[in-house]
């Protein structure tokens, strides 16, 4: 879920936000950017186009390295979204292919290697987007956002807890409701 992904990315920054209070704002946004960002590539080809698994770590490494040496909000939110990116990626690995029906006909593709020019299978931990798994792990990860953050950041990590749990409980229907759907075109 795009809501697990930002909920990793704040999870990242939350201690940085809590340390350096001045630099929660810019930290959040930029997780939650980073979080969501290579899921723009949904339509192109999905998890390859914008998702970095092995080079993300070198830009998020290299941004973070910025931020501690040159300390700003730019500096905080350029490294909170390249970490958020690059986290979102890696972490798409442990769950299941990109499909919409990964409990039907599962992919051995999860997330696109570019050093190796291969595909890195995914581990299935998390079964899909949308698994009762995944959406217990969301609320888990987003618990430390709301120790952290307050006011809209709060308000928008609540929202996104809600619409994780929402998308839980109907995930499995969307498939056979988008069927119908066509059907009726």
């Amino acid at each position: 879920m795009a809501t697990t992904h930002v909920f990793v990315a704040l999870a990242s920054v939350a201690p940085v936000a809590a340390a350096i209070p001045e630099l929660r704002v810019p930290l959040a946004v930029g997780a939650l950017l980073g979080g969501i960002a290579p899921d723009f590539d949904v339509v192109l080809e999905h998890r390859r186009t914008l998702h970095f698994p092995v080079c993300g770590l070198v830009v998020a490494a290299f941004a973070v390295g910025v931020a501690v040496v040159a300390p700003s909000t730019l500096t905080a939110a350029v490294a909170a979204f390249a970490v958020g990116a690059w986290l979102h990626a890696v972490s798409d690995a442990f769950g299941g292919g990109p499909e919409m029906d990964p409990w039907t006909d599962p992919s051995d593709r999860a997330v696109y290697n570019h050093v190796r020019g291969r595909w890195i299978r995914p581990r299935r931990w998390v079964r899909y987007d949308g698994a009762p798994e995944d959406a217990a792990l969301a609320v888990a990860l987003a618990a430390p956002s709301l120790v952290v953050f307050d006011g809209w950041l709060a308000a928008v990590v609540a929202a996104g807890v809600t619409i994780s749990l929402l998308y839980a409980l109907v995930r499995r229907r969307l498939v056979t409701w988008t069927a119908e759907c066509d059907r009726l075109e």
